[in-house]
């Protein structure tokens, strides 16, 4: 094991080298004078700069020479670009023009002078990193005059966002967001009030097309300009879920659903839609198939939809690599980013094949990315025993990820237990910074999919609400305990880290299982649900978790209150053993730093050992270079002092 400050900085400056693709776009295929064609691969990335303590942004350009519908001969096209000022930028659907639009500073430092009376006025705001965020507009840009315009006839209830053109451009579809009762926290919440609208370039009719009833996004226009796919909630009140496809006929006005929300899958089988948001262009060029990549149990499979049929098929059957994105399909050529834990993301071409034939793509590599060597990784399924299966909802399995260190086979490495957030997000079999840099200093690490997880089926998801703090908690525990009776790993030696709903899980293990974990470093936890309730921009997440129905205009009950209560870890925390690390951002908006201050305090009274450290200049996720930078050191140091007095005892 690497246990040194320089050593373990080494790692981490080796591993944030890597960059992480955001986006891609495919230009428009040019016929060679000698037959054949070629094409040219726009793609974005983002980097961690240390030096800078900044991600830094830069493009790279390809070019894929084809013969029909195979992929002859790619390569690189001049040299990376960084990327400077861009906050938004899209291509034309020709590929022959991108809009950029860039971000200026007025350095100037004049005042502001109010000359109504509401400068001190309160206005709601979207929440956690959408802070100022009140009100957005649509603006429509003529690239001839180089006149922008604001979209009128915008009901005033609703917020538009992820818009698209309608047909022949005569308008623009959107998703209208409520601002009823107010705004909640909008983001990682896909489930907040919203409906399809559509609007004329006059300003002059705006007509709802969804009901309004159920969440909606990501609006996507066929090719021929006859239907729009897209996202739509159930009736299930978590902040994430499975998901229908839905489809708008343009000619009939009429709404049909294409792949039905999957509550309980059968094994082996498709488990449902669980993406965030579909590529801006997931169309194949016949207008009737749509390529979607989503979680599939723990792995990000790459599936194509029959928007007539409502069959789904799986592009990567049998492949290598862990988890598949879309970033572009243009002329059923497919550009796709693929990784897995121990190797970084890279960029692959290929062509959809006719309908039927879609499990035949020759997949071509635009660049090279090579698996770690002494990193191995593995799924694990695991089956909660009797006592602990949900009794609404029995045989419900989950799973976790595993990766050893391939190296030092004679000593059995310490375990890292790592319980996602969320509750309803997911660990994919993808590249992930944290674990592979912990794994490279020693460490075994199990991410754990515990029910309630995406994924999984809507069933899984439904199971955890009421359960918080112990069906979540026992899942961890006994995947855990499962991984130690293998015998790969030190059962003397587990430590744990978990953010925001994961850091509410571990407080509870390290207080349910006093001196089993050695270790505890723990990010933005939640500690208190009542204080929480008041606090957070989520309210209504906090109240459906516990089990309860979220009324915006009621008081809870008192015997609401000690449900809550009773389901917090600062009950139990006098039972704690742990050392624990509490990382924290001050403008958290998700989980106010007050939750981690309760738990410092707490434990300062008992003369627990706890170190608090205080971000000022981040949010919910510590994302920021600097600060994950920082953190990652203090977790493996912490580890390391936690270890130095596990062996000394």
């Amino acid at each position: 094991m690497l246990t040194g400050s320089e050593e373990i900085a080494g790692i981490y400056q080796e591993f944030s080298k890597f960059p992480n693709p955001l986006k891609g776009w495919t230009g428009s295929q040019v016929s060679l004078k000698h037959g054949g064609k070629y094409c040219t691969i726009y793609s974005e990335w983002s980097q961690r700069d240390l030096e800078r303590a900044e991600w830094v942004k830069f493009c790279r350009e390809y070019i894929v020479f084809c013969d029909e519908n195979s992929i002859v001969h790619t390569c690189p096209s001049g040299k990376c670009t960084e990327l400077r000022g861009e906050l938004l930028n899209r291509a034309s659907p020709s590929g022959t023009l991108k809009a950029v639009l860039r971000g200026h500073t007025n350095k100037k430092g004049e005042e502001q002078q109010y000359l109504e009376g509401d400068q001190y006025l309160y206005w709601e705001d979207w929440g956690e990193t959408l802070v100022k965020r009140n009100t957005p507009v649509l603006c429509v840009l003529d690239i001839e005059s180089g006149n922008i315009f604001i979209m009128q006839g915008i009901p005033e209830h609703i917020s538009p966002g992820q818009a698209i053109w309608a047909p022949k451009d005569t308008g623009i579809i959107f998703v209208g967001w409520w601002h009823l009762p107010w705004r909640l926290g909008l983001k990682y919440c896909t489930n907040r009030k919203s409906a399809l609208y559509c609007v004329d370039l006059t300003g002059s009719e705006c007509l709802q097309i969804s009901s309004g009833v159920n969440s909606v996004r990501s609006p996507r226009l066929s090719p021929d300009q006859r239907h729009v796919i897209y996202l739509e909630g159930g009736n299930v009140k978590t902040h994430h879920q499975c998901y229908n496809l839905s489809l708008y006929n343009l000619d009939n006005k009429e709404i049909s659903t294409v792949v039905k929300i999957v509550d309980y899958p059968i094994v082996d089988g498709f488990t449902g839609i669980y993406s965030s948001e579909l590529a801006l262009n997931c169309w194949a060029s016949d207008s009737q198939r749509v390529i979607i990549d989503t979680a599939q149990r723990s792995r990000k499979d790459l599936i194509i939809v029959n928007s007539a049929t409502g069959i789904v098929t799986s592009l990567i059957t049998d492949s290598e690599a862990g988890s598949w994105t879309l970033l572009d399909i243009h002329q059923d050529l497919m550009v796709v980013s693929c990784s897995s834990p121990n190797c970084p993301p890279a960029l692959k071409v290929g062509f959809l094949p006719a309908a039927g034939k879609e499990q035949g793509i020759a997949w071509v590599a635009l660049d090279e990315a090579e698996p770690l060597p002494e990193i191995d990784w593995k799924i694990l399924t695991f089956t909660p025993p009797f006592e602990q299966a949900n009794p609404k909802f029995p045989g419900l399995q989950f799973e976790s990820i595993l990766l050893i260190p391939g190296h030092e086979k004679e000593v059995k490495p310490p375990l890292v237990v790592i319980p996602h957030g969320g509750p309803n997000s997911i660990f994919v079999v993808s590249w992930m910074l944290l674990p592979v840099a912990l794994c490279k200093l020693g460490y075994a690490v199990l991410l754990v999919n515990y029910r309630g997880s995406s994924g999984f089926g809507q069933d899984s998801i439904r199971s955890l609400p009421g359960n918080i703090g112990s069906q979540d908690v026992k899942d961890v525990q006994y995947a855990v305990e499962s991984v130690l009776k293998e015998g790969c790993v030190d059962s003397d030696k587990v430590l744990l880290i978990g953010g925001s709903h994961g850091g509410f899980i571990g407080c509870h293990l390290i207080c349910q299982y006093p001196g089993f974990y050695k270790a505890f470093a723990t990010r933005n936890p939640v500690i208190n649900l009542v204080s929480k309730l008041g606090t957070t921009d989520i309210p209504d997440h906090t109240m459906v978790q516990a089990g309860f129905d979220f009324a915006p205009d009621q008081l809870p009950t008192p015997s609401v209150l000690t449900a809550l209560l009773s389901k917090s870890p600062i009950t139990c925390v006098s039972q704690v053993r742990t050392p624990v690390l509490i990382m924290l951002g001050e403008k958290d908006k998700r989980i106010h730093p007050t939750q981690g201050l309760e738990l410092y305090r707490a434990l300062r009274a008992r003369s627990a050992p706890v170190r608090l450290l205080w971000y000022p200049d981040d949010n919910h996720s510590l994302s920021k270079v600097g600060t994950e930078a920082d953190v990652f050191m203090n977790i493996a140091l912490w580890f390391v002092f936690a270890l130095d007095i596990t062996n000394a005892a």
